[in-house]
């Protein structure tokens, strides 16, 4: 940030501060209705100790504990809120963002932004059932972040039927083995029932955008040009449909921290191009919006597809407990994190991990949940309407909020299934034929 406009901004923050005897008195609770407001500005003595943003990065947050990381966050958020301190310019080339297609065999096919669509040409049958793109928003080298991503990818292999590419990581718990071998089980005794014992046939696509690869410090994160870059991936998304035939009823956006917003800008750009609607997006823990632009709304927003839904695993550290879908899911509540997380970066990656959990076949009713207005009314039994799943299982008629509870340790659900559930093809895909149907030779 520019010296002389720092200067600046600490001087007017001091003087609210001094004209706010509360300033400083940040108390998140576990109710909707406590939304942060620029009012609960950080005191003199927290301004002088707040870190440049080149200091801030996810090693630097994984150090500290959950609370003093959201504290951290919380005072940048505040600061960046006040006569937009921090401006988005910053958009990374598309040659930069680079990502990759999980290939039938379960291996990497690379590409970056500006190869994305040429690249998907010379994939055969790409498309012929459902395309789920996820947007990563947060850089692969922390981690948790590699960890929540692996354990994405792996689950979506097994749904699609991809055969798992080849890893030299050793961190296959004996829980992720168990339910690999209750996947397949189930897909055995699916097969047996339906009478076909031939090998299991690719029944979706997946893509990786590795957008976090792109941000290399808290700088760039907070700075993050959201619409720009957004509308880059939709204007790709519509040349898929346009050049690859690949219709927007079978496509699923993904996005975790600010690539949820990214997401959501480019379902609109989708919207603004061809005239229809993406047909999900999922944010996965979507981010605050530090660097935000004058006089327009950016950002994720309830619209940007057919139907929008939101996990909320640290409303109060990386994440925001603003409304931003048609349902947002708050696990044990708005609050800095979740059971079992020790920090921030761990609390925002338990959302990706959680949608995969619900991903794997067998799993995808594992996390019940209520609609309800604070986690207090919730524990209390006082939740209404009917029970509905957070994940890939979401109905897409819901609204509102819904609160539910976690487990500490995978699996995390609390509704591990007894039973075969039906798939999400099943359950999700009604207008698979007529979508395949309508697609042009």
């Amino acid at each position: 940030m520019n010296p002389l406009r720092t200067i600046c901004v600490l001087a007017c923050l001091l003087a609210a501060t001094v004209a706010n005897p509360q300033a400083g008195s940040r108390r998140h609770s576990n109710s909707l209705n406590n939304v942060d407001q620029p009012s609960n500005w950080v005191s003199p003595r927290e301004i002088e100790q707040l870190p440049s943003l080149k200091q801030v990065n996810l090693k630097k947050l994984q150090e500290m504990s959950l609370e003093e990381g959201a504290t951290l966050l919380d005072q940048l958020y505040h600061l960046s809120q006040f006569n937009r301190v921090f401006k988005p310019d910053y958009t990374p080339e598309p040659s930069q963002v680079k990502g990759y297609i999980v290939g039938e065999r379960g291996q990497k096919i690379e590409f970056n932004l500006n190869t994305l669509v040429q690249t998907v040409k010379r994939q055969q049958r790409f498309g012929d059932d459902e395309v789920t793109i996820f947007i990563q928003g947060l850089p692969e080298n922390n981690s948790q972040v590699q960890k929540a991503t692996r354990k994405l990818v792996k689950a979506y292999q097994q749904r699609y039927n991809l055969q798992p590419y080849p890893t030299t990581d050793s961190d296959n718990s004996s829980e992720e083995q168990r339910q690999r071998g209750s996947s397949e089980e189930t897909r055995q005794q699916q097969r047996r029932r339906q009478g076909d014992d031939k090998e299991d046939t690719k029944t979706g696509d997946l893509i990786v955008i590795q957008l976090g690869n792109a941000l290399e410090d808290f700088e760039q994160y907070a700075t993050l040009n959201i619409e720009r870059i957004g509308e880059i991936i939709g204007n790709r998304l519509v040349e898929l449909t346009n050049t690859v035939n690949v219709p927007q009823e079978i496509i699923h956006l993904i996005g975790s921290g600010p690539a949820a917003h990214v997401a959501g800008v480019a379902g609109r750009q989708y919207t603004r191009q061809t005239g229809h609607k993406l047909r999900r997006i999922t944010a996965l823990d979507p981010s605050k919006i530090y660097g935000k632009p004058e006089e327009q709304l950016t950002g994720l927003a309830r619209g940007d597809a057919d139907f929008v839904d939101a996990i909320h695993t640290s409303a109060y550290g990386m994440g925001t407990s603003q409304r931003l879908a048609n349902v947002d899911f708050f696990p044990n509540g708005p609050s800095t994190g979740v059971p079992g997380a020790d920090n921030v970066v761990e609390a925002s990656m338990r959302a990706t991990r959680y949608f995969a959990e619900s991903v794997r076949p067998g799993n995808e009713r594992n996390f019940p949940a209520v609609a309800a207005s604070s986690y207090q009314e919730y524990k209390q039994n006082k939740g209404y309407g009917k029970r509905a799943y957070m994940g890939i299982a979401t109905d897409y008629d819901l609204q509102g909020d819904y609160m539910l509870q976690v487990n500490s340790k995978s699996p995390f659900g609390r509704s591990t299934p007894a039973q075969t559930q039906a798939g999400y093809h099943a359950v999700h895909q009604p207008w698979r034929q007529s979508a395949q149907g309508s697609r042009r030779q």
